[in-house]
């Protein structure tokens, strides 16, 4: 038996960061979002966002990769949104992981379920660079929001 504690913050924008997710049917999009990472077996604390991003604070599996969740959770995604709601949609090609102790689901969710009101001050780009600074990430300006 194995057992382990994984939560990872998931953060990724629209195709060039267009406000393609609406208001009217993003509770939707996370809700079949949520399907499909349950689905992979991992456990959802939240999702959240806005028009042009998403943030994702679940676990992971241990029968799956970062890579593979994401991939799965980005492609099943957009399909849905074209093929249900017949809507032009599409994911960045890249994302940001940040992984979190148990200790931070508090914070973690009250900032995902904030983000709203966030970036009624913060643009999804200056958030992230937040993001990765927070978490020493090296990232290249110049090609970060490429």
């Amino acid at each position: 038996m194995s057992y382990l504690s994984t939560r990872i913050h998931l953060v990724w924008s629209t195709k060039h960061r267009e406000p393609l997710i609406q208001k009217e049917w993003q509770p939707r999009l996370h809700g079949y979002m949520r399907g499909i990472l349950e689905n992979l077996k991992a456990k959802v604390f939240v999702i959240g966002g806005v028009e042009d991003h998403v943030h994702v604070y679940c676990s992971l599996p241990a029968t799956i990769t970062i890579a593979d969740l994401v991939s799965n959770l980005k492609s099943s995604s957009s399909a849905w949104v074209h093929d249900v709601l017949q809507h032009p949609f599409g994911w960045q090609d890249g994302y940001s992981a940040f992984t979190m102790s148990k200790s931070a689901d508090d914070d973690v969710i009250r900032y995902i379920l904030n983000q709203e009101e966030h970036h009624k001050r913060v643009t999804y780009q200056e958030e992230l660079i937040k993001m990765l600074e927070k978490f020493q990430i090296p990232y290249d300006p110049r090609y970060v929001f490429a």
